[in-house]
């Protein structure tokens, strides 16, 4: 297929469109590159014929236009978005923007593209990718399912939340065939280092305590990017039009026994000999674990119900509540000069969202 997505130099965007070129799929990927696009993590893609880069916002609606009618796509991946909740707390109307006005941007490029080139409906297809955090905060039992009532929380999941009702409207009032998903929290290689699980990596790498919110007893859902990205595919694929699909990892885990696993797994670097003994600064990296004030409005508990996924597209995570951090902290040893050159810029892991 010839694949339009937005966000494609971001976290989960730069990890979907390997696996695309991998699989045949020309891909023209959109970005704004955000301080969280980067090119970095596409490099292995420069001078490939399935892949062409486009740096634009997609609030540019005249931008967008002509990329629909230059590439003439069979499909839109839309996962633009700003997307860390400590940053929506400090600044919510760049989320407003990107998350909201971008989306409907699409959306109304999509029906012009389609009218103007004559394209069936039957043979477009419009996946939005979204966030569980849209559903609220659970409590000690249960699970979010697709019929789940929205109840967001932060900034950042109220502007997911209308872009998710956005998308559906789209759907109802023009008839055009969308497909949405919500997934866990994501994790793996690329993550920009303001994220949780590449913050405790590289804190403890630095020898600086590492932030664990409140008493750590949040608990999330976490899938593995690599994961996620196959899902995305078998959803576009097999997905049946106006449908959602929540995509989860299996995988709950309170935020602190995920640190001492991931400081667990460093030490056995440091025991086998493939990390070097002095970048620990005592008998666990756990000992660098420090308790901080707790982000305001922090949902208790995510998680998700991923049958309906199983069920009809056939899919579910590869990755097991302990392969997929392994994976994610050898990734992080073996290239870091690629987050060391985002840590030479403006963001050096400082605590955001205070206000």
């Amino acid at each position: 297929m010839r694949i339009l997505i937005t966000g494609g130099a971001g976290f989960i965007g730069s990890n979907l469109v390997h696996l695309l070129v991998s699989r045949g799929h020309t891909v023209l990927n959109i970005d704004k590159l955000t301080y969280a696009g980067n090119r970095s993590s596409l490099r292995d893609l420069n001078g490939n014929p399935n892949h062409e880069f486009l740096q634009a916002d997609i609030c540019d609606a005249s931008a967008i236009q002509a990329a629909f009618s230059n590439f003439q796509p069979d499909a839109v991946m839309h996962l633009a978005a700003e997307s860390h909740v400590d940053r929506s707390i400090d600044g919510p109307m760049e989320f407003i923007q990107t998350n909201i006005v971008g989306t409907v941007t699409l959306l109304q490029a999509a029906r012009e593209y389609i009218s103007a080139f004559n394209f069936p409906l039957s043979a477009f297809r419009f996946l939005h990718v979204s966030t569980d955090e849209v559903y609220g905060s659970l409590g000690d039992t249960g699970l979010f399912t697709e019929s789940t009532p929205y109840a967001p929380h932060s900034p950042y999941s109220a502007s997911k939340a209308s872009s998710d009702h956005l998308v559906r409207a789209w759907h109802d009032t023009y008839g055009l065939p969308v497909l949405i998903t919500n997934c866990s929290n994501n994790y793996g290689p690329f993550q920009f280092p303001e994220k949780l699980i590449p913050v405790v990596i590289l804190k403890a790498l630095r020898g600086e305590a590492i932030p664990v919110y409140g008493k750590g007893e949040n608990i999330r859902d976490w899938l593995y990017v690599e994961d996620h990205a196959e899902a995305l595919i078998a959803v576009l694929e097999k997905g049946q039009i106006g449908q959602t699909y929540n995509i989860g990892g299996n995988n709950e885990m309170r935020n602190i026994e995920l640190v001492q696993l991931l400081c667990r797994i460093l030490d056995e670097k440091v025991e086998s000999g493939k990390l070097k003994a002095e970048m620990r600064k005592s008998s666990s990296f756990a000992d660098q674990i420090a308790f901080v004030t707790d982000r305001p409005g922090h949902d208790l508990r995510y998680a998700i119900d991923a049958s309906k996924i199983k069920n009809e597209i056939g899919w579910e995570p590869k990755q097991d509540h302990e392969s997929g951090f392994r994976k994610t902290v050898k990734w992080y040893l073996d290239n870091e000069s690629w987050w060391k050159e985002i840590l030479s810029g403006d963001y050096r892991l400082e605590r955001l969202g205070k206000s």
